[in-house]
């Protein structure tokens, strides 16, 4: 059946999604349910001990959050009864065979009834232990597309990937699985994904026959899977885990409709529901904020290299568009989801902005002082950076040391503290380094022609806009996505600490 509209097509529809309580996965639900509020059903699989605990992490971290207060007003006294109507907390993970949803009852429900799964389920931090990134962003591809194809009515999967599955290319990064095509024929004597699946549970083995205890075995499940990232070339465990993820949808038999979307770096909301939404520190906000506080004085970047960052709503938009073009299609297509090749953003441009907003605003010291933000110092390399650091910082830390040993440990609060911040800002730049020195352009071909299919088979297709030329980065830095972050981020942040 042909429709005139996006809306059309997901009035009536039931819709499985998976990482709801993630930042996009908020997002998505949030939309669908106010642009289309008669869409049939949403399935949301969250991580829970049963149906009542799956229920108030729904409540808890995703509808009573601030981003759903236009569609609150907008149902007034309805919105709870709409909600319960409308969403189905489900208690289960992706890390299991049929997603954990053990009542025999309900998934011959799911089953019969699930039209579009969109899979934005993911261990998003880049140092994540290795056993847990592995288990969501890897073997959770697995357990989903196996769950899809016993979904009789399906439609479509929109998998929600990372653009950095690309590793650390630099030039034109086409919409392709070329780098996992690379990975494979390193890998073509056993099962990759198999493999590194007996070398977490070796190295657990080990750990546990060893008593080590939870502390150590997560430190050192972490630089595990750092140190297997980076023996396949990939600069993190996200990126490493996300890849092998992409590559089951390549290889699997008998795929379902399968979409993939690979957003850049997620920010706040350009638009929807309103502008500056945001939820924890988004890759460059960190910077960001250490930046604002007076730590952050210098980084290795090329001043005219490209942050490559595209808003959450724009991301849940295509994620839609994707979905309802490809619909029944037989193919599995790729999308970009960025700026870097459209509307470029120059990391000069990018300090500019963070040096105008934060001299304008300046956070405030305990004592209510102004930090004085400087220019942001930027060098080339990392080795230039260590060098920074040790002029700048290093150096009065072991003054501030020498100082505390005179004095009988008179300064030891204060040396402590400014060798923590110090520790802290070499730690996140070290973390950033792969996005900071990235000099790769991705480019969105399928992305257009998908704007473009929608734009002329949709009358609503406006209401999904993910161009990303309509950005003025300035505007956006200035008057959203700073202001957004100060509001939601880090001034909940700080007052969390106190």
């Amino acid at each position: 059946m042909e429709f005139e509209t996006i809306l059309g097509y997901l009035e009536n529809m039931t819709i499985l999604i998976t990482g709801a309580t993630g930042f996009v996965g908020k997002v998505l639900v949030e939309k669908i349910l106010r642009v289309q509020p008669d869409v049939k059903k949403l399935y949301l699989l969250i991580r829970a001990s049963g149906a009542n605990s799956a229920t108030q992490r729904m409540h808890n971290e995703i509808t009573e959050k601030e981003l759903f207060n236009v569609l609150r007003k907008k149902c007034g006294a309805n919105f709870d009864s709409f909600i319960s109507k409308k969403v189905v907390a489900l208690s289960g993970d992706v890390t299991f065979e049929d997603l954990g949803v053990k009542a025999s009852k309900l998934k011959e429900e799911m089953c019969n009834e699930i039209q579009i799964i969109l899979n934005s389920a993911a261990m998003t931090k880049l140092n994540e232990r290795y056993d847990v990134a592995l288990a969501v962003n890897t073997f959770g591809v697995v357990n989903v597309l196996d769950f899809a194809k016993k979904c009789l009515k399906l439609e479509v999967v929109v998998h929600v990937s990372t653009a950095y599955v690309c590793g650390e290319r630099g030039g034109l990064i086409l919409e392709d699985s070329s780098s996992m095509d690379e990975m494979a024929k390193k890998t073509t004597k056993f099962d990759l994904k198999a493999h590194e699946k007996k070398m977490v549970e070796s190295k657990l083995k080990e750990l546990r026959a060893q008593n080590a205890s939870e502390e150590a075995i997560t430190s050192t499940m972490k630089e595990f899977g750092t140190a297997r990232s980076k023996f396949y070339g990939w600069p993190n465990t996200y990126t490493f885990t996300k890849v092998m993820g992409e590559m089951y949808l390549g290889n699997s038999k008998g795929n379902p409709h399968v979409s993939v979307v690979r957003p850049t770096m997620i920010t706040s909301t350009y638009k929807e529901p309103f502008s500056g939404w945001i939820e924890g520190f988004r890759t460059y906000d960190s910077l960001i904020g250490g930046y604002w506080k007076g730590k952050l004085t210098c980084i290795p970047v090329n001043p005219m290299s490209v942050v490559d960052i595209i808003p959450v709503d724009m991301v849940v938009n295509s994620i839609i568009t994707a979905m309802v073009v490809n619909a029944n299609k037989s193919h599995k297509i790729i999308y970009h989801v960025g700026t870097s090749l459209r509307n470029p953003l120059k990391f000069s441009d990018f300090n500019n902005f963070m040096f105008q907003y934060c001299t304008k605003n300046p956070w405030l010291y305990n004592d209510g002082s102004p930090v004085e933000a400087g220019k942001l110092k930027m060098v080339r390399t990392m080795a230039d950076f260590h060098l920074h650091m040790k002029i700048r910082s290093m150096l009065p830390v072991q003054a501030l040391k020498f100082q505390n040993k005179e004095f009988d440990q008179y300064f030891q609060d204060i040396y402590a503290n400014y060798n923590q911040q110090v520790k802290s800002v070499i730690r996140l730049v070290e973390l950033y380094k792969p996005y900071l020195l990235f000099e790769g352009i991705f480019d969105d071909t399928n992305s257009e022609e998908l704007r473009r299919i929608a734009s002329e088979k949709y009358m609503d297709a406006g209401e999904f806009n993910f161009d990303p030329k309509c950005i003025d980065w300035e505007d956006y830095y200035m008057h959203t996505h700073i202001p957004g972050l100060a509001k939601h981020v880090i001034i909940k942040h700080n007052q969390s600490r106190l």
